[in-house]
Formats: C-alpha cells, structure tokens, sequence
C-alpha cells in the first residue's frame, strides 16, 4: 500500500516533536535560566496585565513587576540573614560548652559500647584535624582540585542567576506578540481545538498555583506555631523559611530541619528540643506528602494522589532538580491533553465499530 502525503507529512511531524524533546533533554543544563524564566514570566504577566490596561507601557510594567520580584526576594533575605548570623555569634560563644556537653554525655557511651576513646574537646579536635591531614596522601591537591571545580560550578551558577532575570523581563515586554505568533503558526484545521486545550491547561496551572500557595502558607503556619508550642527559638522565621521553600519539593523541608536542628543543639537543653525538631518535622513531611500536596494540589489539578507521588518520581528521574520542580504543573497539562485523547478515543470509528 503506497503511502498517502498526510500520512507522511504527519510522521514527518511526529518525527520532528520527538527531535525536539530529544534537544531539550540534551540541551536541559543549559536550557534552566530560560525555563527558570519563562516559568516566572507566567506567573507574573497577569500583573503586567492589569498595569497595561491601566495604560501603563508594557516595558515599564515588566520593569515594575521584575522590582518587586527582586523586593521579595530580599525580603526572604532579610528574615534569614538575622538568623544566620545570629546562629553563628551563637555557635562561637557556646561551642566550647556544646563540645564539654558532648565530651560529659557522648565520650562515655562511645568508649562503653565500642571502646573508642574520644574527647570531644578543643584540643582534642585540632590534633584529630592535624592528624588526618599530614596521614592524607595528595589531601591538598585534593581539596585544590574540589575548590576549583566548585569555584566553575559557583560561576555558572551565578551566570544562570544574572541570565534568567533578563530572560524574565524580555517575555513579560513580549508576552502578547509571542503569544500570538505561536498561535499564527497553528494550523488553522486545528486552531480551534488548540485554543480550547490551551484555555484548560491555562485554568489548570491557575489552580495549581493557588493549590501550591495553600501549601505553602499551611506549612509556614504550622511549623512556626509548632515549633514556638516546642519551645523552638527562631521559630517564626525557620516556619517561613519552610513554607516558603516547598515549591521546591524536599528543599523546603531539608532547609527548615537543618535550620532547626543547629538551633536546637545550640539551646543546650539535652535532647528536648531535638526530639521537638525532629517530632515536628516528622509529622509535617507526613502531612505535607500525603495530605496537603495530594489533596489540595492534587484535588485542583484533577490528578490523583498516587498520581501526584508518581509525576515527581518520575520527573525527578528523567530530568532531575528541574524535573522534580515541575513535576504537577507539567503533569497538569498532559492531563489535559489525556482528556482529550480519551474522548477522541471513545468517540473515533476504532472504538465504535464492531
């Protein structure tokens, strides 16, 4: 059977969106500024919306909305920088009474249970630090090599950080004009469909981010009452900080439990205020991945809970940070997709005919 032109120029395109999924996967650690950017875009050109029909010039409202990203950002900024520096003065004043706390209570459970004599003082961890690196072979050039590295790896973060601002403010000045050309460039046969499933994965993505900000200010209320109830200090900004970061799955929690467990060792109250740490974050990583994440993100988007589990597992592996981070909103919009195709499949001769 000779092969009919649409027939070809439909494999022809298939052809040719898999190339193009092929590139983004290859292209993924160069492609994060953008993608970094087009996600922000989209999240604030509603606002340079409403100040272009207040007659105020596009340019100057990507302007205006790209200030207050960065106002915010250093907001979050100023409620952590206290608290490091506040944890360091800390940490140097009471060391060398943690380290005594540690020698009275640690020293001797270590020499009962495995016959290791070790002093947890000063003296004792500066002999350890000179031991370790004169019996270290090539531990210089080791540390040398692992700092340059670090120093590149450092750059190209920082190159990402001054790019993805640009590419923000050039897609909110553009966002209409491209937004049109991509929707010139479909095919008129398909216009119609398109645009429909364009308007549902744009309400979908709504819904997400309201879901996403219900998370976010549940599990800030919660860890700072939590850990305040705990006796926790510094509980309001490390319940920020939290809530904050868990659009970013596991960055926020892992951020948080750092934060409080120094702070709790710093208190030097024995082990009270590590089992509160340890008790609160417990039950609000169970909380925030079976309750309110699936839920409430999850009941918004249409996505089942195991679903939601599985979009993030599965992210995460083929794509990584990124992956993980925009597991639910990319899921989210190959929902809708399915639902179409769903629809089209009970509705097509294939299914119908016997």
């Amino acid at each position: 059977m000779p092969i009919r032109p649409e027939q070809l120029q439909a494999a022809w395109w298939v052809g040719l969106g898999l190339a193009m999924l092929w590139a983004l996967y290859v292209l993924g650690p160069i492609l994060t500024p953008f993608l970094a950017g087009a996600v922000l875009a989209y999240i604030l050109n509603p606002g340079v919306d409403r100040l272009a029909r207040r007659r105020v010039p596009r340019t100057v409202g990507a302007l205006l909305m790209l200030v207050l990203l960065v106002l915010a950002l250093l907001l979050v900024v100023l409620i952590v920088a206290p608290l490091i520096r506040k944890q360091i003065t800390e940490l140097t004043l009471h060391l060398p009474a943690f380290l005594a706390k540690l020698d009275e209570v640690l020293a001797p459970r270590l020499k009962l249970w495995f016959g290791w004599d070790v002093h947890f003082d000063a003296a004792s961890l500066k002999a350890l630090i000179a031991e370790q690196w004169q019996s270290s072979d090539g531990l210089t050039e080791r540390i040398l090599a692992s700092l340059k590295l670090g120093g590149l790896a450092l750059a190209g973060l920082l190159g990402n950080l001054l790019l993805i601002p640009l590419v923000l403010f050039y897609l909110l000045a553009d966002w209409p004009r491209l937004i049109e050309r991509i929707d010139h460039a479909v095919p008129r046969r398909w216009h119609a469909k398109v645009r429909e499933i364009a308007g549902e994965i744009d309400a979908v993505l709504a819904e997400f981010l309201r879901g996403q900000l219900a998370v976010m200010g549940l599990l800030a209320l919660y860890y700072s009452v939590a850990l305040w109830l705990g006796g926790i200090d510094f509980a309001l900004p490390i319940g920020i900080i939290t809530g904050g970061l868990v659009f970013v799955p596991y960055l926020g929690f892992a951020t948080g439990l750092l934060l409080a467990l120094a702070v709790a060792a710093l208190q030097l109250d024995g082990l009270h205020s590590l089992v509160v740490v340890a008790a609160v974050f417990g039950f609000g990583q169970v909380l925030e991945s079976f309750f309110l994440t699936p839920r409430i993100v999850g009941d918004r988007i249409g996505l089942h809970p195991l679903a939601v589990v599985f979009a993030l597992l599965a992210f995460g592996q083929v794509f990584g940070f990124f992956g993980v981070l925009l597991a639910l909103p990319a899921s989210a919009m190959l929902l809708v997709g399915m639902r179409h195709l769903y629809r089209a499949y009970f509705a097509s001769p294939f299914y119908r005919e016997p």
